[in-house]
């Protein structure tokens, strides 16, 4: 089986690493890279590279302000804590929040009460997506929907807790009926009725532990974008929007779907060994496996998988899973991550693929409602840093 895995030359490991070609032997000398020798030269393990470049990540010194010495983009934040390999919101470890309904633990996150998108705003929303091409993906009918929604609220340039709170419910409770759900005050229930009707219980209480535990996560990419929107004071649809395009990258949000066409490809009876070998050729890592924030699985990942145990096909899909975690596993150390139990989720329960983007948004957006009232709070203007030249 080893044979089915892609072996790289010296030259593409350099590439891979952003280094020289002399670093690459260095590592090999120093313990840190195993190679193999033959007539063509020294050929190297793909996912020993992926593994060592992840590690290289996770270990490099953190980047300080060339004037004032302290390190870049460290925000203050009372949302989530990730402590001794566990999420935490608010100082509750987040899942054992996953029996209760995603809606119930928003209110408790915003502390403000649920207030559902009016049916002009929805019917505003449906409308965008329906005019996308049939190939239009799942960030593009997000995005299509959310500005749907933006033109139809006359009063979203409001900067209050109250509007923004409005604003966060009308995505959060519209944005599944925008994209072809029932309405229910369910909200898991109505994104997964946007897939397949009716819905089973098992699938209904993946989706929405996976909400749930989707909320926050430090300060993500799309986060801080949020973020920075609101320094300036953008509405929440502006703020989210920022959000989305940032989300919208092959090393945040994408990558649930990446790593949902690698599992694919497992179910479909292909190899492990194999699958990896496609998904490895765009260089952006192994889909579904490490997490520099968890020195074991991801937190998020090893409770999500318990409810996947519990679909209506759960059994093969957790096989598959244990089989793709245990390739990788013997040739590093990375562990699977959310991305890959959404994978799980979106295959169990028979979900399309794209599923897990959508998943992810919806259940992020609540954490990107609740930092960008934190940033509202803040002075404006503060997250635009100084640009250093350097050119001639």
């Amino acid at each position: 089986m080893a044979s089915l895995l892609p072996r790289l030359t010296a030259a593409q490991v350099a590439a891979r690493l952003g280094v020289k070609p002399q670093t690459v032997y260095a590592y090999v000398s120093r313990g840190l890279l195993r190679r193999d020798r033959d007539a063509h030269g020294s050929t190297f393990d793909a996912l020993e590279v992926e593994a060592f470049a992840g590690a290289r990540r996770r270990t490099a010194p953190a980047a300080v302000h060339p004037t004032t010495g302290m390190p870049l983009a460290v925000v203050h934040t009372d949302i989530a804590d990730i402590e001794d390999g566990e999420l935490l919101y608010r100082g509750r470890r987040a899942r054992d929040l996953t029996d209760r309904p995603f809606a119930e633990v928003v209110e408790w996150l915003w502390d403000a009460e649920r207030v559902d998108a009016p049916d002009p705003a929805i019917g505003s929303a449906r409308e965008m997506v329906a005019a996308l091409p049939p190939h239009a993906g799942a960030m593009d009918r997000l995005r299509a929907a959310l500005t749907g929604f933006a033109a139809d609220d006359p009063l979203r340039h409001d900067a209050s807790s109250a509007t923004l709170h409005r604003i966060g419910w009308t995505l959060l409770t519209g944005l599944p009926v925008a994209l072809g759900g029932d309405p229910h005050g369910d909200i898991a229930r109505s994104l997964v009725s946007a897939w397949r009707a009716p819905a089973d219980e098992a699938t209904v209480a993946a989706v929405n532990a996976a909400l749930i535990l989707l909320i926050d996560h430090d300060l993500a990419v799309s986060t801080f974008a949020a973020r920075v929107a609101a320094s300036a004071r953008a509405d929440g649809y502006a703020a989210v929007s920022a959000a989305l395009g940032a989300a919208d990258s092959p090393l945040h949000i994408s990558a649930a779907a990446r790593t949902a066409r690698l599992f694919a490809r497992v179910r479909r009876g292909l190899e492990p060994e194999r699958a990896l070998a496609e998904a490895l050729q765009d260089g952006n890592g192994i889909p579904g496996f490490g997490h520099p924030l968890y020195p074991g699985i991801d937190d998020r990942a090893d409770a999500l998988f318990s409810f996947v145990e519990r679909l209506p096909d759960g059994e093969a899909t957790m096989d598959a899973a244990r089989r793709l975690s245990d390739v990788v596993a013997d040739r590093t150390r990375l562990r699977p991550n959310v991305d890959l139990a959404l994978a799980a989720l979106a295959s169990g329960a028979r979900l399309p693929d794209d599923a897990a983007s959508t998943i992810f948004v919806v259940g992020r957006l609540a954490g990107w409602i609740a930092h960008i009232r934190a940033e509202y709070a803040e002075q404006a203007m503060r997250l635009r840093p100084r640009g250093e030249y350097v050119g001639r």
